[in-house]
């Protein structure tokens, strides 16, 4: 178990270093000046030296790990060892996420040498299929003070929890593959629209079926 946590971990190094060496090639053959911020439209609207790049790069590598070691080490800093129930899932989640932003950080990256295709191409769909994955592990995650769709009403019953996050994969792995299909085809200013439209329903449906469980059940 030990060999197996120790590669899954230099695994996650490596995929957390792709943005930095993906940084490392094309920075000598970027202009002194770089985009540093885009609008909703997608395009440029701000710009600063390209040393930013470094910045923003390695905030996001911190940022992945920092939220990978959290989540592994959830079994240990469960106050009520809640989260020990399912270690597993909680590293599978875990993984998703350092991917997730990994890819989030090429994407800008690329973007910052002026590749605005991938930014208006990539972005918005690599969050629906975050949602997608995610949904689909759902319905494995035990209740806990951490991770999931933790509702006032799925903390207090183990019933509600149960339920409820299995409507939450449900409704998040076709969801989130909308997101994806729809945001790949669609300028960014729409995709967002088409963002908002689907992840409200996804956000706020769960959460009324929670409250109306608790209501018909109690706790």
């Amino acid at each position: 178990m030990k060999k197996f946590s120790t590669m899954a971990t230099l695994l996650v190094l490596l995929i957390v270093a792709i943005p930095l060496v993906y940084a490392a090639i094309i920075y000598p053959g970027l202009p002194h000046t770089i985009p540093i911020h885009f609008g909703a439209n997608g395009k440029p609207d701000g710009f600063g030296s390209k040393d930013n790049l470094w910045f923003s790069t390695g905030l996001l590598c911190v940022v992945a790990l920092g939220v990978y070691f959290l989540m592994s080490a959830l079994p240990k800093i469960d106050p009520k060892n809640k989260a020990g129930r399912s270690p597993d899932v909680y590293r599978k989640i875990a993984f998703v996420v350092v991917i997730f932003l990994t890819g989030i950080n090429v994407t800008i990256v690329s973007s910052m040498k002026g590749d605005t295709l991938a930014l208006n191409h990539f972005l918005l769909p690599l969050m629906g299929l975050f949602f997608a994955v995610l949904g689909n592990y759902m319905h494995s995650i035990k209740p806990n003070y951490f991770v999931g769709f933790r509702t006032p009403w799925t903390l207090e019953s183990e019933d509600n929890w149960r339920k409820t996050h299995q409507l939450v994969s449900k409704i998040w792995v076709p969801g989130g593959l909308l997101i994806t299909i729809a945001t790949f085809f669609l300028p960014m200013e729409l995709g967002i629209f088409v963002l908002l439209i689907v992840l409200i329903p996804m956000i706020a449906i769960p959460a009324v079926f929670s409250y109306r469980y608790y209501k018909k059940h109690g706790v």
